[in-house]
């Protein structure tokens, strides 16, 4: 499995800008990446009416919709899946597993922080990697600023090796 952290932070604080960024950082030195995005509220994401909505409501547990360039799978889940849980729809060529969101899980964590909403962080301390932030915070962990998507992708392929040439293990059929 591809090692995983998480990108957190409260609402608003630029988790997705500093996602894009590393994604192409980490893109740019070989490495394949997946992000895997947590929402707290249900989202519909299959359109109503097409057919793999259709095929959801008559009660079929997984749909899916395949085109030249582009996978979409539609599971019905009984419960809110952990990222572990989650890595084994991934692709097993992946290097790394990036995700937003995620506060209650137990991998490693990035923080993003504005100083406009507080000193308050969201992550547990022994969780936290690091923090992206526009004030000098009373942490003992490296700080970045939000220009320095070069320096977090450095600390994240030196705390995290990629499996680049390892043996990827099962994979999970969709």
């Amino acid at each position: 499995m591809p090692p995983i952290i998480s990108i957190v932070g409260k609402s608003d604080s630029g988790k997705t800008t500093l996602l894009e960024g590393l994604i192409a950082q980490i893109k740019q030195r070989g490495y394949k990446v997946a992000v895997i995005k947590h929402s707290s509220k249900d989202v519909e994401l299959d359109t109503v009416n097409k057919d793999s909505w259709r095929f959801s409501r008559a009660g079929s547990e997984v749909s899916a919709i395949v085109s030249p360039h582009k996978l979409a799978v539609f599971k019905n889940l009984e419960h809110d899946l952990e990222p572990q849980e989650l890595s084994r729809f991934i692709d097993p060529d992946c290097d790394f597993i990036l995700t937003e969101g995620f506060k209650q899980s137990h991998h490693p964590k990035i923080e993003v922080h504005r100083k406009e909403q507080g000193k308050e962080l969201v992550s547990p301390p022994g969780q936290l990697l690091a923090v992206v932030t526009d004030e000098k915070l009373d942490v003992a962990v490296p700080q970045f600023s939000r220009g320095e998507i070069r320096k977090i992708a450095d600390l994240i392929e030196r705390t995290l090796p990629a499996r680049r040439g390892e043996d990827r293990g099962e994979r999970l059929d969709i």
